[in-house]
């Protein structure tokens, strides 16, 4: 094999989907949580959600100059939803159900608990290549 066609997509791994008891208050019959399946994100997916969570400021007292602004909670309520595959978070009598719209809202319904939220957000941002959280990067930019 010449060491160009070592690139060509033929010979690109393809990352599986993982599964996850994301909450312990959604259970099965015999009291076991239920598992999510979870789909790695793409770039292209990644930079379609970091631009719907972007917006420009203007810079105050350079008029006419304006910076990017990430509002990272949504950047991650959009990332999270985006990864998930099961259950359906676009099914409209699960939303129904929760009486929610969004998928972000519907899964900050169904994972209530701000630990179990946390949880999950630290695993898709590892599971999707980030090897320093979103918080942890807030965190260090508040210091």
């Amino acid at each position: 094999m010449s060491a160009m066609r070592a690139f060509f997509k033929t010979n690109k791994v393809v990352k599986e989907n993982a599964f996850l008891a994301v909450t312990k208050s959604l259970c099965d019959e015999e009291g076991k949580p239920l598992m999510w399946e979870i789909k790695p994100i793409s770039t292209k997916e990644d930079e379609l959600v970091r631009d719907a969570c972007t917006k420009e400021m203007s810079i105050p007292g350079k008029p006419g100059m304006y910076r990017n602004k990430l509002n990272t909670n949504a950047y991650i309520s959009k990332l999270l939803a985006a990864s998930i595959v099961y259950p359906d978070l676009l099914n409209a009598e699960l939303q129904d159900s929760y009486d929610v719209k969004t998928p972000e809202d519907l899964l900050k319904e169904m994972v209530d608990d701000s630990g179990e939220y946390t949880e999950l957000t630290a695993f898709v941002q590892k599971f999707n290549g980030f090897n320093v959280t979103m918080q942890e990067q807030a965190d260090e930019a508040k210091n």
